[in-house]
């Protein structure tokens, strides 16, 4: 039977252009790829440094060894660097790291020192500002492309990346849909390596799909929220409920000193007074005041709600709790805020979820390889194949002519 011409031509002419929407798709597997790839890397990016930087390592000495309270290590600061002023104090999730304590000088420098937690050893300095951690998040968050530019009030790469968690969502959806009773990958993994690059790549792509379900549904929907975080605020909506004025200390509670700043409390002293008044408060945070009208602000994470991090404001005179910012007193948006990003980070439970996250976050980059791989190399082909077509049909009716 004849087709015809003008049907093979809208066949070709077709295939052409299912071709090149295939080839520019390139670009959008290849920056999932590298943001993918980035993001992995950004959630052991602290780990990166303790393993090259022995300054930030801090193991016990031993089992039976106790971590310093938060004066005594105000106390080995003032010893080793007099005239220094104190901005805040960490202590990292993680028992391996050393406390990090920002502090500055009258000369209006300031650096970070690193502390052995169980010893008081000062074991480095660095300048504070952008650093490895640092650089890591930022090239995956938002492509180092700067905020408030004029066009948007967030950076446009956070756009550009947070956009991506509705395709990777999409992916899994239909990737469920298309792959048949999947759940036949938990029980009956399948890796074939013996029957070619095709079918391992194959396998393994479908295979790390399966596994990856919880851990790919988690970074999809904690993306997506990114980008909705970006939008509301760039309409202005407050994330702490209705907008409120600073709180300071009230001007009667300063005591008047002859010279410097007035006594403050202790800093222990303020966060016994918060764990006398609310329970199950682990202060891992504390920023000290930076102005004789400042309060002590102390974060701790909420042991029942790990995810995010209480806040209390303590007058540095009377003890006093001026404000508490408790998980059931977060407002929604601030709430929803805060467990997203730790949600989409790990970094809220310690060492074992960071690696949890790692494993994952490598396995979702290689299956995104492993399906650009595949379909690399089907278009190649179907490509190839359209060329030698055209160039049968162009020999053809030379010939005939």
């Amino acid at each position: 039977m004849n087709v015809d011409p003008k049907i093979k031509t809208h066949q070709k002419r077709s295939q052409w252009w299912f071709l090149l929407h295939s080839w520019l798709a390139m670009p959008i597997w290849l920056f999932l790829f590298f943001i993918c790839l980035t993001g992995t890397i950004a959630t052991v990016s602290q780990e990166i440094v303790w393993l090259f930087d022995s300054s930030v390592r801090a193991n016990p000495p031993n089992d039976a060894a106790t971590v310093l309270s938060f004066d005594e290590v105000i106390d080995v600061i003032e010893r080793d660097f007099p005239g220094a002023y104190i901005e805040q104090i960490t202590r990292p999730v993680k028992s391996q790291f050393a406390l990090t304590a920002e502090i500055s000088y009258p000369d209006s420098t300031s650096e970070n020192v690193f502390i052995n937690p169980y010893t008081g050893e000062i074991q480095g300095r660095a300048a504070t500002g952008f650093n490895f951690r640092q650089f890591v998040r930022a090239i995956h968050g938002w492509l180092l492309i700067p905020f408030n530019t004029g066009f948007t009030r967030y950076s446009l790469g956070w756009y550009m990346v947070s956009i991506l968690g509705i395709p990777m969502l999409l992916s899994l959806i239909t990737g469920l849909v298309v792959y048949k009773k999947f759940w036949r990958g938990f029980l009956h993994p399948r890796l074939r390596v013996n029957r070619g690059a095709r079918v391992f790549w194959g396998d393994f792509h479908r295979l790390a799909g399966i596994w990856s379900i919880p851990f790919i549904f988690i970074i999809s929907i904690t993306t997506i929220w990114f980008l909705i975080q970006g939008l509301l605020f760039e309409v202005g909506v407050p994330f702490n409920g209705v907008s409120t004025a600073p709180i300071y200390v009230a001007r009667d509670d300063v005591p008047t000193s002859q010279e410097g700043r007035p006594p403050l409390l202790l800093a222990d002293q303020a966060i016994a007074k918060v764990n006398s008044r609310y329970e199950n408060v682990e202060a891992q945070m504390l920023y000290f005041p930076s102005t004789a009208f400042d309060h002590y602000r102390i974060l701790g994470r909420s042991q029942a709600f790990p995810l995010v991090h209480e806040s209390f404001l303590v007058n540095p005179y009377t003890g006093t709790i001026d404000e508490a910012m408790r998980v059931s007193e977060q407002p929604g948006l601030m709430l929803t805020r805060l467990s997203m990003r730790a949600l989409h980070t790990g970094d809220f439970v310690g060492l074992s979820l960071k690696l949890v996250y790692f494993f994952f976050g490598v396995l979702l980059t290689m299956m995104i390889f492993s399906g650009m791989r595949i379909w690399t190399i089907r278009t190649f082909k179907a490509t190839k194949a359209a060329f030698r077509q055209k160039k049968a049909f162009s020999n053809l009716s030379g010939g005939l002519s």
